[in-house]
């Protein structure tokens, strides 16, 4: 076994979407939208691809997910979904496409709910992201310039945003975000490195298949 962890098991991971479906429900204080997507192939900061597989939410701890925007943790949240219940001012689905949101703003006591949900009602603000902890994984052609990170499970998601910039440009992550782009480099070094100690490993335990091979003969 190789002695390197992948850092997206242990450390929160930030993914944007391309998809542009956040939107402000007229019947009530709600916004609805996809913060994740299944089978949608998203270049990371031009290190690798990535997919999440569809499935990869079916086992995730939903438990205690905040909803932001722009991924300011250190304000108070909009909504909250507890334990997914009925009583949360936030609710999150799996449905064909990914995974859904629907939180109930109180723009009446929140000023800050208030100029959200007309914002994206403006269409000022139409994409959404989310911030998970990936659980099981997949590389592909990791020796080639541009291999596929395959993410099969999600561990937990502990928030969702409605984001300024939800389309790509070429690239999910740039220089605004340099420590999410530290975070996809150091990933793909790491996979690199365990796929070179499982050669390594392989090379080993062919020279000692030889070696036997040659001491019966003799």
């Amino acid at each position: 076994m190789s002695k390197f962890k992948l850092p997206g098991k242990t450390e929160p991971v930030r993914r944007n979407f391309s998809i542009v479906d956040l939107r402000a429900v007229d019947d009530g204080n709600f916004i609805e939208g996809h913060p994740a997507i299944y089978d949608q192939m998203t270049n990371i900061g031009g290190w690798f691809n990535e997919i999440i597989e569809r499935g990869a939410f079916d086992t995730c701890d939903f438990d205690d997910v905040l909803f932001s925007v722009n991924h300011d943790l250190r304000k108070i949240p909009l909504a909250r979904s507890r334990r997914n219940n009925g009583n949360s001012t936030m609710q999150l689905t799996l449905d064909d496409l990914g995974l859904s949101i629907r939180a109930n703003l109180d723009v009446e006591n929140n000023n800050e709910a208030r100029s959200l949900h007309s914002a994206v009602k403006r269409g000022d603000i139409d994409g959404m992201s989310f911030i998970f902890y990936v659980d099981e994984e997949k590389w592909e052609d990791l020796e080639s310039d541009m291999p596929t990170r395959r993410i099969q499970k999600i561990k937990k998601v502990i928030e969702v945003s409605a984001v300024n910039f939800p389309a790509y440009s070429g690239t999910d992550i740039n220089a605004r975000d340099q420590d999410v782009l530290d975070n996809a480099k150091m990933a793909l070094e790491n996979a690199r490195s365990q796929l070179d100690n499982s050669k390594n490993e392989q090379d080993e335990l062919e020279f000692l298949k030889l070696k036997n091979q040659i001491l019966m003969k003799g």
